[in-house]
């Protein structure tokens, strides 16, 4: 995928409002998103991780992440840019509608 812009204000304004309202928080000290998911037991979070790298790997834009059990935790920034780009938000909505199907 083509290198992207980091998201300018007006962007971000509209870009994050959905995402925020749905839990994901930007991270302090870091131009980045976050947002930790918890599923009934291991099988469902690893599913859910799996359904995510087949996407991220497609898109060439792979999220930081750490999960434990059921918990999922993850952190999007894009590293070529320094910070959040429509990448991030568009790999975000498809994080909430891969763990909606699941929660």
């Amino acid at each position: 995928m083509a290198s992207q812009a980091k998201l300018t204000t007006e962007e971000r304004t509209t870009a994050l409002s959905g995402l925020l309202q749905a839990g994901w928080t930007e991270v302090d000290g870091r131009d980045a998103l976050y947002k930790e998911f918890r599923f009934k037991n291991f099988n469902q979070a690893f599913g859910f991780m799996t359904r995510v790298a087949l996407t991220a790997e497609t898109m060439n834009h792979h999220p930081e992440w750490f999960n434990v059990y059921n918990k999922v935790q993850v952190t999007l920034s894009s590293h070529d840019v320094g910070g959040l780009s429509q990448r991030d938000v568009t790999l975000a909505n498809f994080i909430e509608k891969a763990a909606a199907t699941l929660m």
